[in-house]
């Protein structure tokens, strides 16, 4: 919290505890007036309380909306300000250790408990205690016997009952989190996977999972509500004892009429604002809980560690060094490290300015493990990759990207405009620059019957596979980086389209700096090399004319596509020439 956010936190706290005390100060003159006024008095002794009351009953309203903007301001921007620090702990490529739902869960629900914590438990406890005081003085003045009651009945309703209920509370809310996130889950599962779910007759016992799961929640959240219920009736329990005590307390010291109005409606309005703590002590515990949940997200390491001291970013035209690249993943999901291999073992490759260089393999090869390395989306185990000299490990994540980027292996589509959705690689780009980058994905003819401010489902649940494809293609191409890193381009796209765009890619990209990750081989007689990973390693290299004249995985692959082709053999999908056969084995 700035300094800003904390002068605005004062005058919130005081304009909380101003609108206490002129509640206070308004009831106990009206006390004072009403009952004086019963003794017929001369009308210039009561002038002063009618001000009083007007003046306590004006200045309260304004406290009261001063205290709320105020506060509800401190309250929004720390939110605000801790989901931004949360999206930069989840900018930095992680592992994975908590599912899309549960993320979602802690961004939505955990950082409203920093709202939470500001409006609900800590306004109006400061709030509640200089009312608090100012009743007692009151008490004190009147009747000291009464102050001592009163102070006995606040410090039960105001401190110990709210820490009564904080404790209960506790043990439900470190449960209802991971049940709510839980819950969240299921719900995701059901709306993403309706379709297989029922295309597998899957639909009733998912259903009843989530079921489950609901029930789980509602069971805690009960019996929250009744640890919340026996908060406030303990409350207003001992609110009306301890008015009832001041009360026999001043008649038995035979106060007059009006002192003991003053005091017996001074004690119960001082409970105003001291009620509301036993739930903000119950709340304090899931605050707590949701700010714990919290801080496991920002502390979670980084798949890719930062440098200390970025070196400056690289300037235009572009080399790039790999040498003897190692990549190890190591998720407990990572097919490599079932096997105990690297994903990249001793690979090398040199970019140079307006060189084209395509990376061929079967599934599980480590193409995209290449692309995600000069990304700095994942560490080098060991070896380098150099960019105009520097190391790339030596420079800010997003300047790495800004280098090097593109088509990534799962690109994803947000559920806003097809305009916006392109502008997110370009948010001052022209009509005529996204009109460009859309024909050279060829997606023209789609984005006109579609149009260009049609919102596209969240992602890209309401187009085909080969759209969104080419929809992140035409993005990739619009962002236009020193070095375009495009992973499987053709990727879901029927054999016709696939060789146009291929071919239309190979044309845009001549004399441009690319990296092109592929299973397709058609067109490849253009790329200036061609390297071919297995598991990992660099099995061959050189120009398709070279490849195909040896032995080895390429032109096993080229003479498959080739017999693919032939009219009458039937039409192959780009999926189809995924080939999983180790180098050097003959097609059947």
């Amino acid at each position: 919290m700035n300094r800003r956010m904390g002068t605005r936190l004062v005058w919130a706290v005081l304009a909380g505890a101003a609108a206490d005390l002129a509640g206070l100060g308004l009831i106990a003159a009206a006390a004072w007036l009403i009952t004086r006024a019963a003794e017929q008095p001369p009308l210039a002794a009561l002038s002063v309380a009618i001000v009083a009351t007007r003046a306590f009953a004006t200045s309260k309203g304004v406290f009261r909306y001063a205290e709320r903007l105020t506060g509800h301001d401190v309250a929004l921007r720390a939110q605000a300000g801790t989901r931004e620090h949360l999206y930069e702990a989840l900018i930095p490529p992680q592992r994975p250790r908590h599912a899309g739902a549960d993320l979602l869960s802690r961004m939505v629900d955990d950082t409203e408990a920093v709202q939470d914590l500001l409006v609900r438990c800590l306004l109006p406890a400061v709030a509640a205690a200089l009312a608090g005081l100012a009743a007692v003085v009151v008490g004190l003045t009147l009747l000291p016997v009464a102050a001592l009651v009163l102070v006995a009945g606040l410090v039960l309703a105001g401190v110990l009952l709210p820490a009564g209920t904080a404790a209960a509370a506790r043990r439900w809310s470190a449960r209802i989190a991971p049940a709510r996130a839980a819950l969240a889950g299921r719900v995701a599962d059901l709306v993403h996977g309706s379709a297989d779910l029922a295309a597998y007759g899957a639909d009733e016992a998912a259903l009843g999972r989530a079921r489950a799961a609901d029930e789980a929640l509602a069971v805690l959240e009960r019996r929250q509500a009744r640890v919340h219920a026996a908060a406030l009736a303990g409350g207003t329990l001992v609110q009306g004892l301890t008015v009832a005590a001041v009360v026999l307390l001043a008649q038995g010291a035979e106060v007059s009429p009006v002192g003991t109005a003053v005091l017996a409606l001074t004690a119960l309005v001082s409970f105003e604002p001291v009620l509301p703590l036993a739930a903000a002590g119950e709340r304090l515990a899931g605050i707590m809980a949701a700010l714990g949940r919290l801080r496991e997200v920002r502390a979670a390491a980084p798949a890719v560690a930062g440098p200390d001291h970025a070196a400056p970013r690289p300037a235009a035209p572009l080399t790039v060094e790999i040498d003897d690249l190692v990549v190890r993943h190591t998720g407990p999901a990572s097919r490599e490290a079932a096997v105990g291999r690297p994903a990249l073992d001793g690979v090398s490759l040199r970019l140079t300015p307006g060189r084209r260089v395509a990376v061929v393999g079967p599934s599980g090869a480590g193409k995209s493990t290449l692309l995600a390395a000069l990304m700095r989306l994942v560490e080098p185990e060991s070896g380098s990759i150099r960019v105009n000299g520097v190391e790339l490990r030596e420079l800010a994540g997003d300047d790495a990207r800004a280098l090097m980027t593109g088509l990534t292996q799962d690109p994803y589509i947000f559920r806003t405009s097809l305009r916006d959705n392109l502008r997110l690689a370009g948010p001052e780009a022209g009509d005529e620059a996204l009109r460009q980058a859309v024909r050279d994905a060829r997606l023209e003819e789609w984005v006109e019957r579609t149009g260009w401010d049609t919102e596209l489902g969240e992602d890209g649940t309401t187009v085909s596979g080969g759209q969104l494809q080419r929809l992140a293609l035409a993005r990739a191409l619009l962002y236009d980086p020193p070095v375009l890193l495009l992973d499987e381009p053709a990727e879901a796209l029927d054999e016709e389209t696939a060789d146009r765009l291929m071919g239309d890619l190979l044309d845009v990209t001549r004399d441009r700096t690319t990296l092109l990750v592929t299973h397709r081989l058609k067109g490849l007689e253009t790329v200036d090399e061609i390297v071919v990973l297995d598991e990992g390693r660099v099995a061959q290299r050189g120009r398709h004319d070279e490849l195909v004249a040896v032995p080895g995985y390429y032109r096993d692959l080229w003479e498959s596509e080739v017999l693919t082709r032939r009219p009458g053999i039937g039409v192959a999908s780009s999926r189809s020439s995924r080939r999983t056969r180790p180098p050097g084995a003959r097609p059947s």
